[in-house]
């Protein structure tokens, strides 16, 4: 059986057609052809010509979420730091300020869960939409949809099976809907998988290559069982790519997303990558990125280019420089505060995205939290 399937779920009050691929339904589709009727059953994004976008691509705007009690009341440690017990207003700050430097690039979606959408405006200020949906968390790298593209620009919604990073979360019911009521809302056609993963999971040039992990999406927390050439397989048909780079690991420890590839990796452009080194011995990490050094030395893309390594060193161990959102002219940054560390990673990204401005957000929270900018953002086709 094919792992893709017609994703409606029943709150869109549409049938589902298990192992059929997508439908456009539930609305005016603007993906659908004119003369294809709603009811007819597509196959997968890569059969009907869709792809998804290199992240340095011309977005309509971002899609964020705005954090909600579930995962950021109590008192607790955020990596090593002070124990405190006011996250979700430190949350809620942080990622309102990331939502106002990305809204310097593009126009920025804040979604916020049921009956708080004033509260979002009231911290994003004006000029940012605010959606209300139901949420249980704030990652939409991870949990949002994927926007995906055809050779005519038009656009459906792509996502993987979420089941809250490995089974660590719960719950993560209303985040696992979220692609689908989204695809609803603005009457999208969506394209889902029984692929298990999330967005931070993977990376792609917009020509065919994906880079991303073992330790990720090979692991028994998301797809037991299958193959390794099942998954390629998957990716693909999803993504609309023709080859898969494997890197070993993401940077460790990283106890919550099981080494997700944009924390050691990412595609910069068609051909190029940046990649966290590490020089240290002692730490574990210099291994792991020296490994993935070998295995993109040694790769080619889908277009059979060898790969240009631009090097991002790692500074401050609790921040990930690389984690990074390119906006629409804009490269935005997490940050330390600190210039004697932020301004050698900010050099390097000035470097490799010349023709961008380099911005950079303080999250504590974000970071306490185990992600960067990335991991809260969602570009827009």
């Amino acid at each position: 059986m094919p792992a893709f399937r017609f994703t409606r779920r029943d709150f869109l009050g549409t049938t589902a057609l298990a192992g059929l691929g997508v439908v456009a339904g539930c609305g005016s589709d603007p993906a659908a052809d004119p003369e294809t009727p709603l009811s007819t059953v597509l196959t997968t994004p890569k059969a009907d010509g869709f792809r998804m976008p290199g992240e340095w691509e011309a977005h309509s705007g971002c899609l964020m979420a705005f954090p909600t009690p579930q995962n950021w009341e109590g008192c607790w440690r955020g990596e090593g730091g002070p124990k405190r017990c006011n996250w979700l207003e430190i949350a809620r700050k942080d990622w309102a300020a990331a939502a106002k430097t990305v809204a310097q690039f593009e126009p920025v979606t804040m979604l916020a869960n049921l009956g708080e959408g004033d509260l979002a405006r009231a911290a994003c200020g004006t000029g940012i939409q605010v959606l209300e949906f139901p949420l249980n968390d704030a990652w939409t790298r991870d949990s949002g949809p994927l926007w995906l593209k055809d050779a005519h620009g038009r656009t459906r919604l792509g996502h993987f099976s979420f089941n809250g990073w490995g089974n660590k979360f719960p719950p993560w019911n209303d985040d696992a809907a979220l692609a689908g009521r989204l695809a609803g809302h603005w009457g999208l056609g969506l394209y889902g998988t029984s692929l298990v993963g999330e967005g931070g999971a993977i990376s792609v040039d917009g020509e065919g290559t994906i880079l991303t992990t073992e330790q990720c999406l090979m692991n028994p927390n998301r797809n037991p069982g299958r193959t390794k050439a099942q998954v390629e397989s998957d990716l693909c048909e999803l993504l609309g790519g023709t080859k898969v780079i494997w890197l070993a690991k993401g940077l460790s420890p990283d106890p919550i997303t099981d080494g997700h590839v944009d924390g050691i990796c990412v595609f910069a452009r068609p051909g190029t990558v940046v990649l966290q080194r590490v020089d240290d011995p002692s730490d574990p990490n210099a291994a792991i990125t020296a490994d993935a050094r070998k295995r993109l030395e040694a790769a080619t893309d889908a277009q059979g280019r060898k790969l240009e390594i631009i090097d991002m060193p790692v500074w401050p161990p609790t921040l990930t420089y690389l984690n990074f959102y390119l906006a629409n002219g804009g490269v935005v940054v997490p940050a330390a505060g600190d210039p004697a560390y932020d301004e050698p990673a900010f050099a390097v990204l000035r470097k490799a995205f010349p023709d961008r401005k380099v911005v950079g957000v303080v999250g504590e929270a974000i970071a306490a939290g185990g992600g960067g900018i990335h991991c809260i953002t969602q570009q827009m086709g």
